[in-house]
């Protein structure tokens, strides 16, 4: 009988820092990291203290000795550096992400989204960091809004860096997905609250609008599935659905008034993951696509293999968005992820 191994995890013996490490995203990562991998050290790399020390009451150094919780500022070149000393693997979940406060506050989501990726970049490369995977949004495609500009920015450093690294061993890729369920920025809480309050109706901004979703969880292991594959410059879009916005208050409140608000500056009706003007560089695999870097010189040529399965060119006319997705959530199928939500300390 030929004995089977179970594949290292891509985490397995290295140091491991987490910009943004206390949001929701960071969180999930953390707690995925410490229970399914044996990280040599993993840094949590965040400015806000009062969530570093929430975070630490469930998640302690002295539980877990290869934790560190660093205080610090994407916008600070120096204490990225010093973060970044003995590091193998960086994921950059830091970013300005609410879609009102960047245009209200346009300069603050450069300095933190394109800038801090900036800083990023250059303390990975100094600091010698094999692999870098740099968190994005779908609103980064055809964007409409200065949140999704900055986001766009920020891949185009990513990927544009890979030539910066040179002869250095750093590689850096991107991961776009849509709205994550259960995070706290998303706008089911929000619905949540606003049940939990009886207010008379829900404020929808159209009943015509679609997004698509992922859990935090999926989310985590894709990321993770990425780290293990990436050659540096791709940029992966996970398949995922696609849900309508009224699908999705039936499922928080099934039969609750509602009333149409109109659609806030900088939304669109319909998110998009990849765009017409990347199909020509896409290839498509089961579950997930690849936008290739055209601009990489070291890359050029380069063939894509995920879990043994070739990369196939998608059609020159294709386009992966919100409203032309073959795969949907309904009410029920939300209701029952909502159930399954990590809303507390790992156990």
């Amino acid at each position: 009988m030929t004995e089977t191994t179970t594949p290292a995890h891509p985490l397995d013996g290295k140091g491991v820092l987490v910009t943004g490490g206390t949001g929701s995203f960071g969180n999930a990562f953390v707690r995925n990291a410490l229970t399914k991998a044996r990280p040599s050290r993993l840094v949590i790399f965040s400015r806000d203290e009062q969530k570093q020390v929430e975070m630490a009451m469930w998640m302690s150094p002295d539980q877990f000795p290869q934790l560190r919780y660093f205080i610090g500022d994407v916008r600070d070149r120096a204490r990225l550096d010093r973060a970044m000393a003995g590091i193998d693997c960086v994921i950059h979940a830091a970013a300005i992400k609410h879609v009102p406060v960047a245009e209200y506050n346009p300069i603050e989501a450069i300095k933190t989204n394109v800038i801090g990726a900036e800083n990023v970049i250059n303390a990975a490369i100094d600091n010698g960091v094999g692999k870098v995977i740099a968190l994005s949004t779908d609103k980064a495609a055809n964007p409409v809004n200065l949140y999704g500009a900055t986001k766009l920015c920020a891949d185009k450093l990513f990927i544009a860096a890979n030539n910066l690294a040179g002869t250095a061993e750093t590689r850096l890729s991107v991961v776009r997905y849509g709205n994550v369920i259960g995070s706290r920025g998303s706008v089911i809480p929000f619905f949540e609250r606003m049940v939990a309050e009886k207010v008379e109706s829900l404020p929808i901004t159209d009943p015509r609008m679609t997004r698509f979703w992922i859990t935090l969880d999926q989310g985590v292991e894709f990321v993770n599935r990425c780290l293990a594959n990436m050659q540096g410059g791709e940029l992966f879009v996970p398949k995922i659905p696609s849900m309508k916005l009224t699908e999705m208050v039936e499922a928080i409140a099934p039969g609750y008034r509602t009333r149409t608000v109109g659609i806030r500056p900088g939304e669109k009706l319909h998110e998009i993951m990849i765009t017409k003007d990347d199909a020509i560089n896409t290839v498509e695999f089961d579950d997930l696509f690849i936008i290739k870097s055209t601009g990489v010189i070291k890359l050029k040529g380069a063939t894509y293999t995920i879990d043994g399965e070739a990369g196939r060119p998608v059609s020159e006319d294709f386009e992966y968005r919100s409203d032309n997705n073959t795969e949907w959530l309904g009410a029920g199928d939300l209701r029952a992820l909502l159930a399954k939500r990590d809303r507390g300390p790992m156990t």
